[in-house]
């Protein structure tokens, strides 16, 4: 079965999918185990996200450029496994209305990060949470840039 990827660029996913890791990481940074390969894993999907972004593959030819970006690794094994995942990703968003909306709509989320360094856990004012949220946001699209 072929999926047309013609309404979505990987470079549009890419940033999309970007905003969602705040979210992961928001849970990551929460867990009370060593989250070290955790981190290991999405600062390699990252790479592959903000790489994706640079390069802007055209989207018929975003899986062969994926897989090049595995076989030129040092270790293609945890690259092509995310580069696998990523691609699956991208087939979900180019498909399902839904997935593809809340990208598109920043990937809210009770998860993302807001960490406030200031106030303890849970007890953040919802003015001071929405702009560290703010600071976070813009930060991020000076890096990936805007959709």
């Amino acid at each position: 079965m072929t999926i047309e990827h013609q309404a979505l660029r990987p470079s549009d996913f890419s940033r999309r999918l970007l905003r969602a890791l705040d979210a992961s990481e928001g849970r990551r940074k929460r867990r009370k185990r060593d989250t070290t390969p955790d981190s290991i894993g999405m600062g390699i999907k990252r790479d592959l996200l903000e790489r994706t972004i640079v390069d802007d593959p055209e989207p018929d030819e975003f899986e062969g450029w994926l897989l090049e970006q595995a076989l030129a690794a040092p270790a293609s094994g945890p690259v092509r496994a995310l580069a696998t995942e990523i691609h699956a990703e991208f087939r979900l968003a180019a498909v399902d209305p839904d997935f593809d909306a809340w990208l598109a709509s920043g990937a809210p989320s009770a998860d993302a990060d807001t960490t406030c360094d200031v106030h303890p856990p849970g007890e953040c004012p919802a003015e001071h949470a929405e702009r560290l949220q703010t600071r976070a946001g813009r930060r991020r699209d000076e890096v990936v840039g805007q959709d």
